[in-house]
């Protein structure tokens, strides 16, 4: 009883349970701590009786392994760092989850830091952020020459893969899509259609993928051709294929095909053409690099 004749309440306080750990799995299932070790890393060592058991006990007590203290033990994090240029854009944004795909089927889990700029700065800042993190290695997918030499200037403990168009030493791992190839296949394909009057809308000039295909492209022109009224600059959006299309078929009257740097320029090349009425003739001809699947769902068909 209190001084004021009322009864002192009883509060119960719930102790927080704690994460069950990887001796309580060995004790519910009856087997010795590197047995459970062994399940947990190697499952296929361990016969599969003794195996069905440790991982029911798991089940059960809901045991999920804690990866910093593992990655202590071991030295390895299982984790890779993903540095990625353009994040946005179809091209970039696929490498990165087939990486990550293929990541996670061998048994790794990957970080990933955008660049937004080329400032050196944010890429060494990126880079200090998998050192913190400890990550396994890293992989680049790199778009401008301006962060391709940022990365290539750091200096760092671990090993770096690069996915670019530019020039890396033959000392590190480097993979990229045969840009020229694609280009002249393009190409190839407007000629067999009867097509000599073909322009194209480029991405960016910063951008090292943009730059091989234009290069491409303008080595492929008929003899004579004027590289320079036939090509407009655009940024991958399709706004720009808009206003890049309007400005080619004002300067050339005899086109009849456009090459687009990727999907969204070509949509908009495509509107421009349709808006009007005027430009291109009825049998000209469209085509992108990477339609991203969406090619055969425009009004009008685009080549992928």
């Amino acid at each position: 009883m209190t001084d004021a004749g009322q009864r002192n309440e009883v509060v119960a306080v719930e102790i927080p349970r704690t994460n069950p750990t990887m001796a309580d799995v060995a004790t519910a299932a009856g087997v010795s701590h590197q047995t459970v070790s062994r399940v947990l890393n190697n499952p296929a060592s361990v016969p599969p009786r003794t195996r069905d058991r440790v991982q029911d006990a798991v089940a059960r007590l809901g045991y999920h392994r804690n990866m910093t203290a593992r990655a202590l033990a071991t030295g390895n994090t299982r984790t890779i760092g993903v540095l990625i240029t353009s994040a946005t854009f179809a091209g970039p944004s696929g490498t990165l989850m087939g990486i990550e795909k293929t990541a996670r089927s061998a048994g790794y889990w990957v970080s990933m830091a955008g660049l937004d700029s080329d400032d050196p700065h944010e890429a060494q800042d990126a880079f200090s952020h998998f050192i913190n993190q400890g990550v396994t290695g890293i992989i680049a997918i790199i778009q401008t020459q301006a962060a391709l030499d940022a990365t290539l200037g750091a200096s760092l403990p671990m090993p770096v893969a690069f996915v670019t168009s530019g020039f890396v030493p033959d000392s590190m791992p480097c993979v990229d899509f045969d840009q020229a190839d694609a280009v002249r296949q393009v190409m190839s394909i407007m000629r067999g259609l009867g097509h000599t009057q073909v322009a194209h809308i480029s991405g960016p000039l910063d951008d090292l993928h943009a730059a091989i295909r234009k290069t491409v492209w303008q080595e492929s022109l008929v003899e004579g051709l004027d590289d320079q009224a036939m090509c407009q600059i655009g940024d991958w959006t399709a706004a720009s294929g808009y206003r890049a299309t309007l400005d080619l078929l004002a300067a050339n009257p005899a086109l009849t095909a456009i090459f687009a740097g990727n999907d969204q320029m070509a949509f908009g090349a495509l509107r421009a053409h349709t808006a009007g009425g005027a430009g291109l003739a009825s049998n000209s001809s469209s085509v992108a690099r990477y339609t991203a699947g969406t090619a055969p769902f425009t009004i009008r068909h685009l080549a992928g």
